[in-house]
């Protein structure tokens, strides 16, 4: 294949990779390959929510017998939004009301300031916008934003794990595990569009970009949070619309959905979401029966499900359509040894 992936840093999320154990399987044809040998220009369950923000706790110092709290007294509080610590917020300037809040699902424009804890000042964005909740942007920004009224200027401190991650970042440019200081103010919430009101071109867009946002977590091995980010571009890609759409943008619509649920099929086998998985690769097949993303996926999927001739088939049928493949063969073996089978069974020739 010609095609490369595009993947790029993100926020680390460990908190949201499931932990429950791997099957004694889960090694087989875990040969670490997955984007490197499907590697498309660009991965069912229900999207998985972020981190609940809550309402917080608040860390302040008492206010004398005699003295009422105030609006300005509330400006210096910090509010410990997980309760960990990790990720706190603090009002510099007070906004509107809590009725003028955002909600989930708005598309949001803020003004930030990225600086490390010591604030070495990384960078300054004066209109940036991104649906809320959608995991569009860093975890932190996503959880304090939405607790934050118009108009409101607040300063967030956040722990790598809500930031960068381990990983760090390239654009902006942050170190691995450096806890970030973010000087945020709310300047706008709209309801997000009607997608059926969207022209083909910007639902194109708007898929693409989650699409990427999804690659950029599956890179950091934010699984779970690539499947979501997926999700959501998969719900762009297959809504009902309302405005003409020429065939060629059907397919660029059609190009982004069969990528996506290749992609999503190897976030859900990192998480051992065997079932989903297959779903996603079967998805794909029923558009593109020739497609050796999906059918090394389904193969590897059956396999790990003891589905062993299934899976020797579709590993076969990959394999037949590029022979030059180097990953799919190696896989195919490993279910033969799995197996006991042979060169000279009866399942080995297609």
């Amino acid at each position: 294949m010609t095609d490369k992936e595009e993947v790029t840093g993100a926020g680390d999320n460990p908190q949201m990779i499931l932990t429950g154990k791997k099957s004694g399987k889960a090694s087989l044809l875990d040969s670490g390959e997955d984007f490197e040998m499907l590697s498309d220009d660009e991965i069912d369950d229900d999207p998985p929510p972020l981190e609940d923000a809550g309402g917080g706790k608040k860390t302040k110092k008492e206010p004398a017998e005699d003295q009422d709290a105030s609006p300005s007294s509330l400006v210096d509080e910090w509010m410990d939004i997980l309760g960990n610590g990790q990720l706190r917020k603090k009002v510099l300037r007070a906004g509107n009301g809590p009725d003028s809040r955002p909600t989930k699902g708005q598309n949001v424009v803020i003004h930030l300031k990225t600086s490390l804890a010591d604030g070495t000042l990384i960078e300054e964005q004066p209109e940036l916008s991104f649906t809320l909740g959608d995991g569009d942007v860093i975890q932190a920004l996503d959880l304090t934003v939405q607790l934050m009224e118009m108009g409101e200027t607040a300063l967030v401190k956040a722990d790598a794990k809500y930031a960068y991650g381990a990983l760090g970042s390239l654009a902006p440019e942050v170190l691995p595990s450096a806890d970030l200081a973010l000087e945020v103010q709310l300047l706008d919430a709209t309801e997000a569009p009607d997608l059926e009101l969207l022209s083909p071109r910007e639902r194109v867009a708007l898929a693409g970009q989650k699409r990427e946002r999804g690659n950029v977590y599956y890179q950091r091995g934010d699984y779970a949070f690539a499947v979501n980010s997926y999700g959501f571009a998969l719900q762009i890609t297959e809504s009902s619309s309302k405005v003409d759409i020429s065939l060629e943008e059907e397919d660029e619509l059609m190009d982004i959905k069969v990528k996506c649920l290749n992609n999503m099929a190897a976030a859900q086998l990192k998480l051992d979401h065997y079932e989903a998985a297959l779903r996603s690769c079967v998805s794909v097949l029923a558009h593109q029966p020739d497609n050796i993303k999906a059918l090394f996926r389904k193969g590897k999927v059956l396999a790990l499900q003891g589905e062993y001739a299934d899976a020797i088939r579709n590993l076969k049928m990959a394999l037949k359509l590029e022979p030059s493949n180097k990953v799919v063969p190696h896989s195919l073996i490993l279910v033969m040894k799995e197996t006991r089978w042979t060169a000279d069974s009866s399942f080995w020739w297609i």
